[in-house]
């Protein structure tokens, strides 16, 4: 048996948290979302990340050799986690707007809608593919606010949120490619997808949280709108196929 075997559903059933996972080189800072990081070690403590090749984090902290952690809450809104997570620091500042501060190492600690935070320098890595899985030693940690850390389910069933290609539990199940398809099967023209984060624009929903009333085209939405989720603007999004 290979890997190619595998009923990848069942990779589906592990439990993981989401974070923000940070770092800097120079001046220049960027973080991403991700939801692999375990404590792999208690004395000293280390975390281990793993993180996609074609990131920029991936770059800067192959560089630097410093990370630091974000530990979401419930409360983290879309918005926060698109930006983030389907957004490229190599194309907007992911910190221009968002609340954080800087470690010990320098590197960016994002500190709202987060429980905790966590600084490290890099002690090891392996190379499993598609991924780094960077080791390290807990420079400092310091719980930020009370509430409940988000997870992973949390953020795919009462979020709906989508998963990067480029995170490691990315799977193309069945119902992700039906999921834009009606109950009866037929697919709706006035439907528009985002190509950056995946986001359905329904005209039958709006978007009441940022003053679309439901039923508006999305023809008629203002020049201003922009994807709820990862925010692009119109000119990014495609007619649902």
């Amino acid at each position: 048996m290979t890997s190619a075997d595998v009923d990848r559903k069942a990779l589906s059933c592990i439990s993981y948290g989401l974070y923000i996972a940070t770092s800097r080189l120079g001046e220049r800072l960027n973080g991403q979302i991700v939801n692999t990081v375990v404590q792999v070690s208690g004395r000293p403590p280390k975390i281990a990340v793993s993180i996609n090749k074609e990131n920029l984090t991936h770059e800067l902290i192959s560089e630097s050799g410093v990370l630091g952690v974000s530990v979401l809450d419930e409360t983290a809104p879309m918005t926060l986690i698109g930006t983030f997570g389907f957004r490229s620091g190599r194309d907007i500042n992911k910190f221009e707007k968002v609340k954080h501060k800087l470690g010990t190492t320098k590197v960016p600690l994002v500190i709202e809608h987060v429980v905790s935070v966590l600084e490290a320098k890099v002690v090891d890595s392996v190379n499993v593919g598609t991924h780094t899985v960077f080791v390290g030693e807990v420079l400092s940690g310091e719980v930020i606010a009370s509430g409940r850390a988000l997870t992973y389910d949390f953020y795919k069933v009462h979020l709906k949120g989508k998963t990067p290609k480029n995170a490691p539990s990315y799977i193309e199940t069945d119902s992700e490619r039906k999921e834009t398809e009606r109950e009866e099967g037929e697919k709706p023209m006035n439907r528009y997808v985002c190509t950056v984060c995946g986001y359905l624009y329904d005209p039958e929903q709006g978007d009441p949280e940022n003053g679309i009333v439901p039923g508006t085209a999305f023809e008629d939405l203002p020049p201003s709108w922009t994807c709820p989720v990862c925010g692009v603007g119109k000119d990014a999004f495609k007619p649902e196929e």
